[in-house]
């Protein structure tokens, strides 16, 4: 049994047996070709209503998005939003006196920033955009884009009709949201989700309700472009924790374009004298087909291209071996070249870590960025990747740890560098990804590329009150199915915007300075979070906040 079926197991079985979840089921949809294909997830419980593509679903915060991608595309300027302190809906923007940017008010869903009328959004322009995306003008199933006022978190749509929308953006005017959203899964509401889905997922999530019950779901595309949308009881937030594992796993293979451009400067240590080809030596230009490589020294290697290898003959007469690949299928050979695509979650790890190098140590030349292939560096293999290097580098698409530089190391650990030795020990303990860069670089943040990641600026009040008060809470959570200590005293780090959450990976809660009763609650409810990541309890915000509220009371019980 491997780690994700273990995981799913454990859940059904304690969803069966204990506390209740925090929903029976998830509907998923994605649209494939011209249709929508639809899925149920289920924890147990009764057999929920069957849906389809006709289902009428609320558009909640996912109007942001629309706004965004007719923004970008347009090139309709974004002004940064600052915040007053006068709007209580700024608590998804910024603290009083703070901004926050585009990409950050579509991550932390901040409606003040796309308000229309703070931006000016005239009708007849926006649906010239629209018609032109379309096909035709919205109207019938997509009349709800027909104006910048009619989009608001209570209109309805059609579940096809909001997929078509988004398979009818083009990658080039996806993009920009799509490294967006990346932040979802890293520091945004899917918090923590990163080690099931990599950066498969670029989602904006929504929370609103339906009836009586509150919805929290999000969509967006997957890595390959594929619109997808799912929904659950609950908030955003609390559907990513109750499900990651089992969307990750049904969610169809999505593969990323291989964006970038990296040029490798082969050998740069050993002088070329001569490269053969099966009609002899090799003429300067584009190389393809099967290659005999000498060195001045005497060795020799085999080398396969299909046009991606470049053979140079400088001005002195000596030969320069040069590559252009995609930024995946460098990490990929740099994979094959440094190490090994197995266990897989040690390659994702070093996949992360060789595009972190590439980016901090690359120079730029024309709109490419260009390495040596050196033990100095990185060294590069000179061969196509490997497919399972290759999935390592695709599902790590853009991730980069930011916030510290970064070094490998085939089997010394040594401050801020991953060692491999090291990485293959932790993933065979069953460790993610995540958690063996956490290891080689306590120091760094996983980030999408060019974004940044979150840094913690510790708040000493919230970390003294939690360490004062967990010797007393122990008599209550020994008895707790599920809890396990952390091993050290969480940090807890000041949170600029949004809600407060908690990083498992890092062991690290992000929320604002302890000043009310219900400010020490959320520090007791997010430290649960961590205490309960093992265990399906710890997805059940019910049972999570009724828990924090009795240790946060546990004086007044003494009383």
């Amino acid at each position: 049994m491997n780690k994700l079926q273990a995981a799913l197991l454990g859940t059904v079985v304690a969803c069966a047996a204990a506390a209740p979840c925090a929903a029976a089921s998830l509907n998923v949809a994605w649209w494939k070709g011209d249709r929508t294909v639809v899925t149920q997830l289920r924890n147990g419980g009764p057999a929920p209503a069957p849906f389809n593509g006709s289902r009428m679903v609320p558009l909640g915060s996912l109007w942001k998005l629309f706004v965004y991608l007719y923004a970008a595309e347009t090139k309709t300027p974004l002004p940064d939003y600052r915040c007053t302190g006068r709007d209580p809906d700024e608590v998804y923007c910024c603290d009083a006196g703070q901004s926050v940017n585009r990409d950050a008010a579509l991550v932390q869903s901040c409606g003040l920033f796309f308000a229309p009328a703070r931006l000016a959004l005239a009708i007849a322009p926006w649906q010239t955009y629209w018609t032109r995306r379309l096909g035709a003008a919205p109207g019938g199933d997509t009349a709800w884009l027909a104006a910048p006022s009619q989009l608001s978190p209570e209109r309805m749509v059609r579940l096809d009709s909001l997929l078509r929308v988004l398979a009818a953006i083009p990658p080039a005017s996806r993009a920009e949201a799509e490294h967006a959203l990346l932040r979802v899964v890293l520091d945004g509401r899917g918090a923590d989700s990163v080690r099931w889905f990599g950066s498969r997922l670029r989602v904006k999530t929504f929370s609103w309700h339906e009836g009586k019950e509150r919805l929290g779901g999000a969509a967006g595309w997957l890595a390959d472009g594929t619109p997808v949308w799912f929904a659950g009881q609950g908030t955003s937030s609390s559907v990513f924790r109750a499900w990651a594992p089992q969307l990750a796993a049904a969610l169809p293979p999505a593969e990323p374009d291989d964006s970038g451009c990296v040029v490798v400067d082969y050998f740069a240590r050993y002088p070329l004298r001569a490269v053969q080809g099966d009609g002899g030596a090799a003429a300067p230009g584009p190389l393809h087909g099967r290659y005999r490589v000498t060195f001045e020294n005497g060795q020799a290697l085999a080398l396969r291209s299909t046009g991606e290898m470049v053979l140079e003959q400088q001005a002195d007469g000596r030969l320069k071996l040069r590559g252009r690949f995609g930024t995946n299928e460098y990490v990929a050979r740099v994979i094959d070249r440094e190490a090994s695509a197995e266990p897989a979650e040690a390659a994702r790890a070093l996949a992360v870590s060789a595009r972190s190098y590439l980016q901090q140590n690359a120079r730029q030349v024309a709109g490419c960025q260009q390495i040596t292939d050196s033990s100095a560096t990185q060294r590069v293999s000179p061969n196509p990747a490997s497919a399972a290097a290759l999935a390592a580098a695709r599902w790590t698409d853009q991730l980069v740890v930011d916030g510290t530089p970064v070094r490998y190391h085939r089997d010394t650990p040594s401050a801020d560098t991953l060692a491999w030795t090291r990485a293959v020990a932790l993933a065979r303990q069953g460790r993610y990804f995540d958690e063996v860069l956490a290891d080689a670089y306590p120091h760094g943040v996983l980030a999408a590329a060019g974004t940044g990641g979150v840094r913690c600026t510790r708040l000493a009040q919230n970390e003294a009150w939690l360490e004062r008060e967990l010797p007393r809470w122990q008599r209550v959570l020994r008895q707790e199915a599920g809890y396990e200590a952390p091993a050290n005293l969480p940090a807890v780090c000041a949170l600029a915007s949004g809600a407060p959450y908690s990083e498992q990976s890092r062991n690290r809660i992000f929320m604002r300075p302890l000043a009310t009763r219900e400010d020490r609650i959320t520090l007791a409810h997010e430290y649960l979070h961590l205490g309960l990541r093992h265990h399906p309890r710890g997805q059940d915000e019910d049972y999570v906040e009724r828990l924090a509220r009795r240790l946060t009371d546990l004086k007044l019980e003494a009383l």
